[in-house]
């Protein structure tokens, strides 16, 4: 029988709330977290290695990236078949073990599901090609050229460059909002959304605890096929990321049919407890909510975070906004694998350190489900790479400067060769970690990153108002800095650069947690709470509240 440790919280019916409800998730990329077979590109037995270290560290749930059969022009994230592990990443016998192993262990499993395209080798994409009057050729998004010929429209490619590419043979162009080897399903297709929904139920039979939407804002596009609206010169030689941000995507993305899909999914996976967690772009914080209300997506990444360097008045101001426009909706997230690591956006060093640390820890206590990124634990910057581009957003584009290679490193689990990743080669070149990024050298140092994270976590599940207690923001006299009570907690992120002081409301607060030693109780009754620099510190107070305001 399987058995978590993880506890499922009961909610006001007395029947068991959903088990991400309080949960901390954990992103494991699968390829570069532990190789087990010495071929230099992680799997599944790897990480079925290293299921006690998460368990260990204190996390709740892992969310595995793609481990299915591609031919990995975007590392995985072109799939040839849903239902199927490559045999560069294992077996499904592998897959069962991991499941099996982490369930023992009280974490939740969740896999990436990848809806917005297929790889150019999926054999639906090949019977599309080959027979243009077929019935899977509909499966797909196929235009004539424009009247003076050339694409469609002026729809961008994330990844460079139109997102159409000819069929010579048909004379009709195929949509990919990524490479053309990733074309784009038609998901207004009734079997599109058979097909999924028949995936979800396979891999939830498998055992599956939940799935991470991938591009979830964008499967469903303008019937139309309308240009988008301009806002910003595109010239040679740009950045792709760049190019593609110098369009509004009313056409493209975020189309209103998105969230009926959504809609049924949770249909799908709401009887089996599953999870849906969705990779949500959108502009703007009301229509970011859209996606986790009315029957929806369960939650959506808060990823605005993951594109800024330091900017803590812009952190902030984001961060309330989309709280309060989904209060128990959002994941919250400083890093993933495709953008570069929050110590090297924040400074680089001990001092990206401790800002990531204190964002982090504001993060923890904002409600929803939020995840660390393989390494965020220990305080990573950005890897370095000795050899070679690997991600196609580089390798193809020459003036690209937001590759993401750097974040997808191996992780580094001690000091042997190749930090204890693989036995052989790593698939990317980079220069080895020292011993003090390492979790053998950080477990072995009680003032590493890595107890910070673990204390943290353990505070969180110590003190379930972090989560669970209805939030009231304190006003703060500085922009860069963030206060808020939760029932018997509060906390004080003082991202700035002076020491300040917030009176809570009540006395009787004590510390619970600081991302970094030096705070202080000023008063007599324990009321106001001073706060060093860049540093975050959680309260507890099992007494009455008064009002609250700054010291």
């Amino acid at each position: 029988m399987t058995t978590y440790t993880t506890e499922t919280q009961t909610g006001s019916t007395g029947q068991p709330g959903p088990w991400w409800r309080g949960a901390v998730g954990y992103e494991v990329y699968v390829r570069s977290f532990a190789d087990s077979s010495g071929d230099g590109l992680g799997d599944l037995a790897g990480v079925t290695s290293r299921l006690e270290y998460l368990s260990w560290l204190g996390v709740d749930a892992v969310w595995l990236t793609p481990f299915y059969p591609s031919p990995g022009h975007d590392h995985g994230y072109d799939v040839s078949d849903y239902c199927a592990v490559s045999r560069r990443h294992g077996t499904l016998e592998d897959f069962d073990t991991l499941v099996s192993e982490a369930h023992g262990l009280g974490l939740r499993v969740m896999v990436d599901i990848v809806p917005n395209h297929t790889s150019i080798e999926h054999q639906w994409f090949a019977s599309a090609r080959r027979d243009p009057g077929g019935p899977d050729r509909d499966r797909f998004l196929w235009a004539d050229p424009a009247p003076g010929g050339g694409p469609p429209n002026n729809w961008l490619s994330h990844f460079g460059g139109p997102a159409w590419t000819l069929d010579e043979a048909s004379g009709q162009y195929w949509c990919h909002l990524f490479l053309p080897e990733q074309p784009d399903l038609n998901w207004r297709n009734p079997r599109v959304r058979d097909d999924f929904d028949a995936i979800l139920e396979w891999w939830m039979d498998r055992g599956v605890d939940g799935f991470r939407v991938d591009v979830a804002h964008g499967l469903v596009k303008d019937v139309q096929l309308r240009d988008n609206p301009q806002i910003a010169p595109v010239v040679a030689g740009m950045d792709p990321f760049d190019a593609f941000d110098s369009f509004e995507h009313r056409h493209d993305m975020d189309q209103s049919e998105n969230v009926e899909i959504f809609r049924r999914w949770s249909q799908v996976c709401a009887p089996r407890r599953a999870m849906l967690l969705g990779e949500v772009n959108a502009p703007w914080p009301d229509r970011m909510a859209r996606y986790v209300q009315a029957g929806a997506l369960d939650q959506a990444f808060f990823l605005q975070s993951a594109f800024l360097g330091w900017d803590p008045e812009t952190l902030l101001t984001m961060v309330r906004v989309m709280h309060d426009a989904a209060p128990h909706g959002i994941s919250w997230v400083l890093s993933n694998h495709d953008r570069s690591r929050p110590v090297t956006r924040f400074g680089g060093g001990d001092v990206g350190v401790r800002r990531s640390l204190a964002v982090s820890t504001l993060f923890l206590t904002l409600g929803g489900t939020p995840f660390l990124y393989q390494g965020e634990e220990l305080g990573l910057p950005d890897g370095a790479l000795r050899a070679g581009f690997h991600d196609p957003v580089s390798v193809r584009n020459a003036g690209a400067t937001h590759g993401r290679d750097g974040c997808r490193t191996p992780m580094p689990w001690d000091s042997s060769t190749h930090n204890g990743f693989s036995a052989g080669a790593p698939w990317i070149d980079a220069e080895s970690r020292p011993p003090e990024q390492t979790v053998a050298g950080q477990r072995a140092d009680p003032g590493a990153p890595l107890h910070r994270y673990r204390d943290l976590l353990a505070v969180r599940r110590r003190h379930p108002d972090t989560w669970r207690a209805p939030l009231e923001w304190i006003e703060a006299s500085d922009p860069r800095v963030a206060a808020l009570r939760r029932g018997t907690i509060a906390v004080v992120a003082n991202l700035s650069e002076r020491t300040t002081s917030v009176r809570l409301g009540s006395p009787g607060w004590q510390a619970a947690f600081a991302s970094q030693p030096g705070c202080r109780l000023d008063s007599p009754a324990n009321d106001t709470v001073s706060v060093p620099a860049e540093t975050t510190v959680v309260l507890s107070n099992d007494g009455p509240l008064a009002a609250p305001g700054v010291a």
